[in-house]
């Protein structure tokens, strides 16, 4: 009986790449994915729901095992994966939640950036049913042009929004156009 030769553990760097690979995955299935968010069919929009549930449970346990996925760690394309799965995990509030304190700290030490921390903050604050800050977060189109959830200081919008690198709410609205 012969056996086959055993792989060596992976170590750490491998591990971390494996990790790495896996979200960049994940979002790739989101992106495929996100047309069905807002779909017709409520088969698609189930399998839209099922998927980001899904997705936030394994960024749960990335998060357990590894801490927020920084760029550092993880490289660039795994770190915009991780908020764009904490940023679709609306039916999932503490995942939300978590992760928004997590890039907290991370923009606090230097290792995330504010523009994706400002759309997790006003994605979170409106599935709490709070006012946004930055206003990213479009409740419905009236009159042919997209209408944001309610903002905070609403004058003031395009200041933070600048301030955090995020173009100004009209120039942002005629990309949906």
């Amino acid at each position: 009986m012969t056996h086959a030769p055993q792989q060596p553990p992976a170590g750490p760097a491998e591990h971390l790449a494996a990790v790495a690979s896996e979200l960049a995955a994940m979002a790739a299935e989101d992106h495929h994915a996100a047309p069905h968010a807002n779909s017709a069919d409520f088969a698609e929009q189930l399998a839209w729901r099922r998927l980001t549930a899904r997705h936030a449970d394994r960024l749960t346990g990335i998060i357990d095992a590894h801490g927020w996925p920084t760029a550092d760690r993880f490289g660039a394309d795994a770190a915009r994966a991780a908020w764009l799965i904490a940023q679709h995990a609306d039916r999932q509030l503490d995942v939300q939640r978590r992760a928004l304190r997590l890039m907290e700290r991370a923009v606090a030490d230097g290792l995330a950036g504010r523009r994706e921390l400002a759309f997790l903050q006003d994605r979170t604050l409106v599935n709490e049913g709070r006012e946004q800050i930055y206003g990213t977060q479009i409740a419905g189109v009236r009159d042919g042009a997209p209408v944001p959830w309610p903002c905070r200081d609403p004058e003031r919008m395009d200041e933070r929004r600048a301030e955090v690198g995020i173009p100004p709410f009209a120039e942002y609205v005629a990309q949906f156009g």
